[in-house]
This record gives C-alpha cells, sequence and structure tokens, in this order.
C-alpha cells in the first residue's frame, strides 16, 4: 500500500494495521492517510476479521499530520493554494471525516501506542474502541502554539473530561501514559517490549467473541455518546478550528499550517 506506507495481515481473525514511515516518526502524509483508510476498509470488508489492531513502526506512534505535505515549503507557492476553502475541503476529508469513519467501523480496535502521539496522532488513536499504551507513551495536542484551540477532531473534553482538556489545552504539555490511564483515555499501560504481546492477547480474547454481539455493544456505545452530544460536538468544533485558519491568513497572508515547524523537536530527543 503506497509504497508500504501501511502494512497490513490477518492472523486469526485480528487485522493488524501498521503505520511504517519511522523515519518520519509515522508523521501522516496524505499518501499514509489514504492508505490507512484503505486498510480500515479492507479489515471491515473481510468477514475472517473480528477485531481490528492499529499500531506503529519505530519509536513513536504518530508525530501528527505532516505539514511539509499539507503546506508547501515556499510561503509563495502556498498563499495561492492554502485558502480556507481548500484547507476546510482537505481536512474535513482526511483528518475529520476519516476519523469519525473509522471510529464507526462496526467492528472493535484497538490502538498499541508508543512514543509521542501529537495533535493529528490523537487522530489515529481516538478512534479506536480501546488504547493500550507503552510506559514510555505521551500524548499531547500543543497546536494552541500555532493559535488553534486543538486539533480538528475534538475528542479532548470527551477523553479527558471538561477540566483536564482544558488544561491540556491551554498549556499544550505532554500527558503521560499513567495519566491517560487515571484519566480513563487508555485502557491499560504495559512495558514498552510487551505492548504488542499485550495488544495482541486482548484483541485474540476479544475475537472469541460473537461478531454480531461485538458490533452490538460497540454500537450501544457509540450511539449513547452520540445521543449526549459527541457527534453534533465534533461537528460545531471542527468549525471553530477552521477560524484558527482563517484568523492566521487574515493576520499573515500565511497558511497556519507553516507555522508548525518548530513545534515536533521532542521526536527527535533520545
Amino acid at each position: 500500500m503506497s509504497d508500504d506506507l501501511i502494512l497490513y495481515e490477518v492472523n486469526e481473525r485480528i487485522a493488524t494495521i501498521t503505520l511504517n514511515r519511522p523515519e518520519a516518526a509515522n508523521a501522516q502524509n496524505p499518501e499514509l492517510l489514504d492508505a490507512l483508510d484503505a486498510a480500515w476498509d479492507r479489515a471491515a470488508d473481510d468477514p475472517e476479521v473480528r477485531v481490528i489492531v492499529l499500531q506503529a513502526n519505530g519509536k513513536h506512534f504518530s508525530s501528527g499530520h505532516d505539514i511539509r505535505a499539507v503546506g508547501a515549503s515556499d510561503p509563495a507557492e502556498a498563499l495561492p493554494k492554502m485558502t480556507v476553502e481548500r484547507i476546510y475541503e482537505v481536512e474535513a476529508r482526511r483528518f475529520l471525516g476519516y476519523s469519525m469513519k473509522w471510529r464507526n467501523i462496526p467492528k472493535p480496535s484497538i490502538a498499541a501506542v508508543q512514543g509521542v502521539c501529537i495533535a493529528g496522532g490523537l487522530l489515529l488513536a481516538w478512534p479506536c474502541d480501546l488504547i493500550i499504551a507503552a510506559d514510555n507513551a505521551t500524548f499531547s495536542d500543543p497546536v494552541i502554539n500555532m493559535g488553534i484551540g486543538g486539533v480538528e477532531y475534538h475528542g479532548h473534553t470527551w477523553e479527558w473530561g471538561p477540566r483536564k482538556a482544558k488544561e491540556m489545552l491551554f498549556t499544550g504539555r505532554k500527558m503521560t501514559a499513567h495519566e491517560a490511564e487515571q484519566l480513563g483515555m487508555v485502557n491499560r499501560v504495559v512495558a514498552l517490549d510487551d505492548l504488542r504481546s499485550a495488544t495482541r492477547e486482548l484483541a485474540a480474547e476479544i475475537a472469541t467473541k460473537h461478531p454480531f454481539a461485538l458490533r452490538q455493544a460497540k454500537r450501544a456505545v457509540n450511539q449513547t455518546l452520540d445521543v449526549q452530544g459527541f457527534y453534533a460536538a465534533v461537528q460545531a468544533v471542527f468549525d471553530i478550528h477552521q477560524n484558527g485558519h482563517g484568523h492566521a491568513l487574515s493576520e499573515s497572508g500565511l497558511p497556519i499550517l507553516m507555522l508548525f515547524n518548530d513545534m515536533k523537536t521532542e521526536i527527535n530527543k533520545p
């Protein structure tokens, strides 16, 4: 898939989707996201698959969106291309659109997260039904440094609760795996060396259950969240997010994506 940006295999009723761009800390360019979406579709359509596992090769789960791929490196080239309308179209399809689609795939899914999960990385992990985190995993959404109040898929309030969501968004600081577990965002924290085996063990247990029962259980929880306002809130906050892009264009004439280049230095730390 797309020069192996995404790896895919099925074994014992478990489809394993692997982000395979470790040299870029699994930053998400359009090719990777499109291949990832195709892998989700493949797993969803395969009657032999009962559980979907999302994991990542390399040191980090995902450093977020590859800004170099979203906006041109030359501001003069970016200006005529990255209008608010164009940004909205791209993000509605590949960011919010894909995440909501993956969330609602009827089969249970588990994300296995190690290293950093930054901003757009949350858009890959949050749609999964369960999250297993290595003890070195951290989670953050520092896009307030771009002048935006959070990434496109506003799971923050639902995953962290309102007080913690405000703290994390206001400061942009990293949340540890254990803190994420305490807040209920992460199901389990395991040693890094045990991440894949622990995830596989949980997936295998779930795969023994009746697929229709699994589908109905997932629908029950997701529908309850939607009745509580999840779907409407996420759509509304996506439009708030777009205001940030409009503000950047009005202030500097540059897409706000261009201001993000210095925000990922932590992924290069030993």
